[in-house]
């Protein structure tokens, strides 16, 4: 303690203090000369006792310290007293509590990578595969002109699907991470589901299914229009692909003070109870999900909507369809 810069200088002024005391006392008695000695004393005694504790408390707080940089946040160094080193561990424990909460949150985005990249490398190999299947039976020389334009227009196939899923993951990828700028534009429904229904329309003639929609032309909300479109469309083809043939989809949309609501509603099979509260998560494919559906299209629609000051909800009766309602709120709530 003593080789300290602080300490060293605190005993050089209370010894100037001191020996001043007692040179002015040396012109008084002797008794007080050996009063003044003896305070001197008790007065330096007693200031290094003190700074020695207080550099034991800082040198734990160290301790501490270290214990904390090294992933142990059970540790409370708290001792409910009062004065400046209590106030420092009380905020010292405050830290250690946010950093633990760090943690924990990096811990749990990294269960999320690590889950996310599993799914993944599974939904990119099944393609990858079958084109490698395909690809090789391509180059036997004897392969019929039938079947070679079979291979090859399944692998165009298999491809555009590989592309769609990676440019999917990308686009989430970058919601998630909030670095795609929404627009803020007036957006009129009625024009919005015109052009969100072009790319499901040939479909729903395919299986005979019928669309019909109700709202007033003047309903509105402020959001980004490309983007809500690839939402819509996606809540569409689920809807088309699970209503049978000769069904319908209804659309609804209307306004308040509060939000405006736009209503996707099919006549189909219905979503199993149990899946109704993970159809909105990242490659989850419920009981009733066809062969090829990858699960990203419900969750790519939820982010969409999430990231404009929305919410997305789902109502489904087994046998009788499903409903999906979306509020645009035109205030944050």
């Amino acid at each position: 303690m003593l080789r300290n810069r602080e300490i060293q200088l605190l005993l050089l002024v209370m010894v100037t203090i001191s020996l001043t005391a007692v040179v002015v006392a040396a012109f008084m008695s002797p008794a007080t000369i050996a009063i003044v000695f003896l305070l001197s004393a008790l007065l330096i005694g007693s200031s290094l006792l003190f700074t020695r504790w207080r550099y034991r408390e800082l040198a734990k707080l160290s301790v501490y310290l270290r214990d904390i940089s090294s992933g142990n946040d059970s540790l409370d160094v708290r001792d409910n007293q009062e004065g400046e080193l209590s106030i420092l561990k009380n905020d010292i424990y405050k830290v250690t509590l946010m950093l633990s909460e760090h943690r924990s949150l990096l811990q749990r985005d990294k269960v999320q990578l690590t889950d996310a990249i599993s799914d993944i490398s599974h939904q990119l190999k099944t393609p990858l595969t079958s084109m490698t299947v395909m690809a090789d039976l391509l180059s036997a020389p004897d392969l019929p002109p039938d079947k070679r334009a079979e291979f090859t227009h399944h692998i165009r196939i298999q491809l555009e699907r590989i592309d769609w899923l990676v440019s999917s993951l990308l686009k989430l990828s970058k919601m998630d991470a909030k670095t795609i700028p929404f627009k803020k534009d007036k957006i009129r429904i009625k024009e919005l589901i015109h052009k969100a229904i072009e790319p499901v329309m040939i479909p729903m003639d395919i299986k005979g299914q019928t669309l019909s929609m109700a709202g007033d032309d003047e309903v509105s909300f402020v959001g980004d229009f490309n983007w809500t479109i690839e939402a819509i469309i996606n809540l569409l083809k689920n809807g088309v692909e699970h209503t049978p043939e000769g069904g319908a989809i209804a659309i609804t949309f209307f306004e308040n003070a509060l939000f405006t609501e736009i209503i996707i509603a099919d006549n189909g099979g219905g979503i199993p109870k149990a899946d109704l509260p993970y159809i909105f998560k990242r490659f989850y494919k419920g009981k009733n999900a066809n062969e090829g559906s990858i699960g990203i299209g419900l969750a790519m629609a939820h982010s969409i909507v999430s990231s404009q000051n929305g919410v997305i909800d789902v109502t489904s009766d087994s046998g009788k369809g499903t409903q999906f309602r979306i509020k645009f709120y035109k205030h944050v709530i």
